[in-house]
């Protein structure tokens, strides 16, 4: 950062002789990623700071991209999941494609079966029994193969009991075809039931909040469901992604550590009928035990929340996420209430679900509240002892004031007669 600065100081000065009218661009040289990992780690703040790069999105998308992966046989013994987990796009078109490529390929077979057997020098020969009726070349060929794994059966094309080797085609491709339809179309429904899509309609507030809640400083946020179908068995859980340094030196980048939403006290499993207001205590095995609100804005951490359960129509098993960077908690709010009674119901009013108001709170950390809170508690003889000393220091302070006023006035007094005899 010094050679920059000295750079774009030599550059200014330079730019400064030129006429005002062509200003000159800076282009600062770009460094190799060795070099940049290379840079000293005290450098300024105005060098170190950067932008925060998000874990997982507010979408719930996780911002991670698996490069180098050498073991793709893996994808492919799992191609089930595979193609679950492709895109819609690519899925239909996989779809289609299975389906036309076998059809094309047993209707090559029935094709040269016939051709080998010589039933295509036969057509319209009465006397001839060909192995498929009414196949004269490729095109009806694959049409009867699609007849045959699709089981319409026309009527107009039809295997014959003098043909062995079409018998045992015959069985094969019906046997292959029930594979390839409860394969796809496995694939199709497991892809149209997905949970994810459940996961869009389970909303977590834009911002979480740290305010004061029965006397203990708190991490607040709100969780809501858009839909009258229940989650069953909804939980919540959060996880801390910093980046901390061992005391051997080791380095662990987005290191992950629970933060406690109610796991011990049962809070945690929630009845997700109307929006809920999830805390979190922060305390001595909080993470955020000894940060106050001057020290929030200077740390680079990531708070990912998690809302699992089972929906209640499919019985299957849904996961929401979001995450909340230091921009996004917000010291000193409260949630607005969204609940009111209405004649023989309770109506949320969704509008207000994001909204936060100022409350007052302390802007010290939960450390220093604890400490401030067992000074007031002390013994008596510690609290006299105290203020006996701080007497002291007052009559020791007032003591030496008055020797100074009275210095003063001596010179005062000194200086009048020298000026008398004058």
């Amino acid at each position: 950062c010094f050679v920059f600065s000295m750079a774009a100081n030599v550059l200014e000065e330079d730019s400064m002789e030129q006429d005002i009218e062509s200003p000159v661009t800076i282009h600062q040289p770009k460094l190799p990623k060795q070099a940049r990992e290379d840079l000293p780690k005290n450098i300024s703040k105005e060098c170190a700071k950067r932008k925060i790069q998000r874990y997982v999105r507010k979408d719930g998308k996780c911002n991670v991209h698996h490069g180098n992966v050498r073991e793709t046989y893996r994808y492919l013994t799992d191609i089930f999941t595979t193609l679950v987990d492709l895109k819609w796009r690519f899925n239909l078109l996989i779809f289609v494609m299975v389906y036309t490529v076998t059809w094309l390929f047993f209707g090559m077979i029935w094709w040269l079966i016939a051709y080998m057997r010589g039933d295509m020098d036969h057509i319209g020969d009465s006397t001839w029994t060909p192995c498929v009726s009414n196949l004269n070349g490729f095109v009806s060929a694959f049409l009867f193969s699609i007849e045959t794994e699709t089981t319409i059966g026309y009527g107009y094309r039809v295997i014959t009991d003098k043909c062995p080797e079409g018998i045992i085609l015959l069985l094969v491709q019906s046997v292959l075809g029930s594979i390839v339809n409860a394969f796809m179309v496995g694939c199709m429904f497991v892809k149209i039931s997905q949970p994810k899509k459940r996961a869009e309609t389970l909303v977590f507030s834009t911002n979480a909040v740290i305010s004061m809640r029965d006397g203990k400083l708190c991490l607040m946020f709100r969780v809501g469901d858009l839909r009258n179908s229940h989650i069953v068995e909804a939980s919540i859980r959060a996880k801390l992604i910093k980046s901390k340094q061992t005391k051997e030196g080791e380095f662990i980048p987005l290191n992950q550590t629970d933060i406690n939403v109610g796991y011990y006290t049962g809070d945690d499993r929630l009845f997700l009928v109307s929006p809920l207001i999830i805390s979190h205590e922060i305390n001595q095995q909080s993470p955020f035990w000894e940060i106050s609100k001057a020290q929030l804005p200077k740390e680079e951490l990531e708070i990912v929340v998690i809302l699992e359960g089972m929906v209640e129509a499919t019985g299957m098993t849904c996961q929401a996420r979001s995450s909340y960077i230091t921009s996004e908690i917000l010291w000193g709010y409260r949630f607005t209430p969204v609940l009111t009674l209405e004649d023989g119901f309770y109506e949320v009013d969704y509008n207000s679900f994001h909204e936060t108001y100022e409350t007052n709170t302390p802007v010290y950390s939960a450390k220093e509240l604890a400490e401030m809170a067992s000074r007031a508690e002390l013994p008596l003889t510690w609290s006299v002892s105290s203020k006996l000393d701080q007497h002291a220091e007052l009559e020791t302070e007032e003591e030496e004031k008055n020797q100074e006023d009275q210095n003063e006035r001596n010179g005062d007094v000194a200086n009048l007669e020298n000026e008398s005899k004058v």
